[in-house]
């Protein structure tokens, strides 16, 4: 299955945000897309009272899009063990086509990365057959790798302390090079066996897979001698016992790993200054796939749709990293810049949820009533009751026939979504005054305007002092120009205006009010991108002229 598109609303998201989201991505599915609706921060008090009311799930939370190590590794969780042979390794590598492989213990313990380079290094060392005691082999890494058959012996887990040897010449020449400990490579010539274990070596190798007198067996059991039959030659069996060294003898300890939600953009750096060509990927501690320098350039960007805004500055962390593919929304357009054409859905109305109902009807996709009441909801939520500014004939008409559909009445439930709004219980004034807050781009300045709905203005100025630290606070962080905090009281429809910031000028100008005011009261001003935004804009636009 493709990867799903995204459908998400901006930073600090309000009600509209969350429910168009949702009611969008029940379109687009309908429609046959892949989608899943998102959310880029944590939900209110308003938009939480409406999800619990109508009975449907928060969207998925996606903090950022910035990609990651999980966006591109492959799921692949093949391992290897300390002592598992060289030929076990090369075997492993060719079988899953890896330049690389980790290193896991039996505590399911990352001990240690074996490299394709780490593996031809050893087979180059190989110029005659290893001293198989420097290489802490024992006799089942042996017989593993050469693929053999136990004819008889016990304890095939001690260690090798003898040299390997190679018994075709005269028994005479056998007897000389033989010594108690030694593997001997021999083929079906019974005198050169049975003079092999009247020496007192540790292993017999038969090659080829040739047949074993019962008499050499029954020696080779008195002196405690392993005999491993072998299907190989005897040239083959030489080259082989060199790769039942175990892995732990080559491997790098020195381990350089990531987790599945590392950010790509560390991980190249990583990469940059080391020289492996792929690392193990860890979740908890264990091993669910590697990422190689070949998945860096193969990344692919996450698809999304905007809904609810435009501008990059409220958009979710790392949007510049995903492909955009369209817009619903109904906010002055903010300079997003996308790599091609992409869809856009843009209106002069009160809310995005209008615009979303209207593509539901207009696609004659039935609307079901819980999606009819999340985009009611959000209608309420953004046009205040319809008594914002922003409110137009077609929010109002759309709200009507959502409420039918729901089968809620538009009046009480519009009320109780808005005393949801106003329930502000025991939030810090930093969290009041990141409730609902939007950055905007206007001219040269950077600008963040918070906005609070409440039934009695009074309990926020209460905190005025310490609202207008935290706003300077604010300013200084976030590298603002100017910070504005709304409170806007739904009874009498006013806004009062505080401000902060070192382009305060402009408020003045843009209000008509006193310079070195810090509270202003608008009467009749209750929205933010209609009675806010446009005058600042012009105010800073009059500066540079």
């Amino acid at each position: 299955m493709s990867k799903p598109i995204y459908i998400i609303g901006h930073r600090n998201p309000d009600t509209d945000s969350i429910c168009s989201a949702i009611g969008y991505a029940f379109l687009k599915e309908a429609l046959g897309a892949h989608v899943i609706a998102a959310r880029a921060g944590k939900i209110n008090t308003e938009t939480k009272f409406v999800l619990e009311t109508i009975g449907v799930e928060p969207p998925k939370l996606i903090s950022d899009l910035y990609p990651r190590v999980k966006d591109v590794m492959s799921y692949n969780s093949v391992s290897i063990h300390p002592k598992a042979t060289l030929r076990e390794l090369g075997n492993s590598m060719k079988q899953n086509k890896l330049k690389s492989i980790a290193v896991i213990d039996d505590e399911q313990k990352l001990v240690g990365v074996v490299s394709a380079g780490d593996l031809a290094n050893r087979y180059f060392e190989e110029v005659e057959m290893q001293d198989l005691a420097q290489g802490e082999v024992d006799f089942y890494g042996v017989q593993r790798a050469l693929d053999g058959e136990v004819i008889c012996g016990k304890n095939l887990e001690r260690k090798v302390e003898g040299k390997v040897r190679i018994a075709a010449a005269r028994i005479f020449t056998i007897l000389n090079i033989a010594n108690p400990g030694d593997i001997m490579l021999v083929s079906n010539n019974f005198d050169a066996q049975m003079a092999c274990i009247q020496k007192g070596v540790a292993c017999l190798i038969v090659t080829s897979e040739r047949a074993v007198e019962e008499e050499v067996i029954d020696a080779a059991n008195k002196q405690g001698v392993i005999i491993i039959r072998s299907p190989y030659d005897t040239y083959t069996c030489a080259r082989l016992i060199n790769q039942s060294i175990p892995v732990r003898m080559i491997m790098q300890k020195k381990i350089i790993s990531f987790r599945s939600d590392d950010l790509l953009s560390d991980v190249k750096k990583v990469m940059a200054s080391t020289n492996y060509r792929s690392y193990p990927v860890l979740d908890h501690g264990k091993l669910i796939g590697y990422i190689t320098r070949d998945h860096l350039l193969n990344k692919t960007k996450e698809k999304v749709i905007l809904v609810d805004h435009n501008e990059q500055s409220q958009a979710v962390e790392g949007i510049e990293e995903a492909k955009i593919i369209e817009i619903i929304d109904h906010h002055r357009l903010g300079g997003l810049r996308t790599s091609e054409p992409i869809f856009i859905r843009h209106e002069p109305v009160g809310c995005t949820a209008t615009i979303v109902a209207n593509m539901l009807w207009h696609r004659d996709v039935e609307i079901p009533p819980k999606i009819a009441g999340l985009l009611m909801a959000a209608i309420i939520s953004d046009t205040m009751l319809f008594k914002s500014p922003t409110a137009t004939p077609k929010d109002r008409d759309t709200a009507e026939k959502l409420a039918v559909l729901a089968g809620l009445n538009l009046e009480e439930f519009g009320m109780a979504v808005l005393r949801a709004g106003t329930r502000l219980g025991d939030m810090t004034v930093s969290e009041l005054l990141r409730y609902d807050v939007k950055e905007f781009q206007i001219g040269e300045y950077r600008v963040a305007v918070a906005q609070l709905s409440v039934l009695d203005p009074e309990e926020i100025l209460g905190a005025r002092e310490q609202i207008e630290e935290d706003m300077e606070s604010m300013c200084h962080r976030g590298h603002y120009d100017i910070v504005l905090f709304m409170i806007t009281d739904i009874i009498k429809e006013g806004t009062y205006l505080l401000y902060s910031g070192k382009q305060s000028v402009l408020i003045a100008e843009a209000f008509g009010s006193g310079e070195g005011e810090e509270l202003l009261y608008l009467p009749g001003v209750m929205s933010r991108k209609k009675q806010i935004i446009p005058p600042l804009s012009e105010a800073a636009r009059e500066k540079f002229l």
